[in-house]
């Protein structure tokens, strides 16, 4: 059976009070819940309004100010341009499951590495795995990750054509002049 969504309130003075522990908590404490995969919703103690993704987004803000940041200005000035365009939902489901495929890669590596190493699950030793790994395989790795990105840049056009397929034979009744293709 699975585990109950942990409820985290969030007072008007800025609190998070966890109800599991009966405690406040910090920024750093929903981290770590989310790195052990435990299930928790962030409320507003007042409104009940849902403020976890805006608690999730204030993790990545600390993370990105903090040290080497993830994400590069042409990245999130992409994003940005996304938002309120009619490829926003698709945008977010792309990168959704891009993400859960990554996940699973590394959790296929890690399995492997575990396996290599006589099952122990040391910091350390997984730490020297992927320096070994991406030594030795920073070529093959790269060669994969572009080619996974080139995949999933044709699966992204593809779904847009057929989009720009649809829209054309839906509302090619209406009148409308016939535009040129876009490629």
């Amino acid at each position: 059976m699975s585990e109950p969504v942990r409820l985290i309130k969030k007072y008007p003075n800025r609190r998070l009070y966890d109800t599991k522990t009966s405690a406040y908590i910090t920024l750093g404490d929903v981290k770590e819940l989310v790195l052990k995969f435990e299930p928790f919703k962030v409320l507003d103690a007042k409104s009940g309004e849902d403020l976890t993704r805006s608690i999730l987004l204030q993790i990545i803000l600390e993370e990105e100010t903090g040290g080497v940041p993830l994400f590069s200005c042409e990245l999130l000035s992409g994003f940005i341009r996304f938002y309120g365009s009619t490829s926003q939902s698709m945008l977010g489901k792309f990168l959704e499951n891009n993400m859960k495929t990554f996940v699973d890669f590394q959790q296929k590596v890690q399995e492997q590495s575990r396996s290599l190493y006589g099952g122990s699950d040391t910091a350390s030793v997984q730490a020297d795995f992927w320096n070994q790994f991406l030594t030795f395989q920073q070529p093959a790795m790269q060669n994969m990750m572009t080619a996974y990105m080139d995949q999933s840049k044709k699966m992204f056009q593809s779904m847009q054509d057929q989009l720009q397929s649809q829209t054309r034979t839906m509302f090619g009744g209406l009148g409308a002049p016939d535009q040129p293709e876009k490629k």
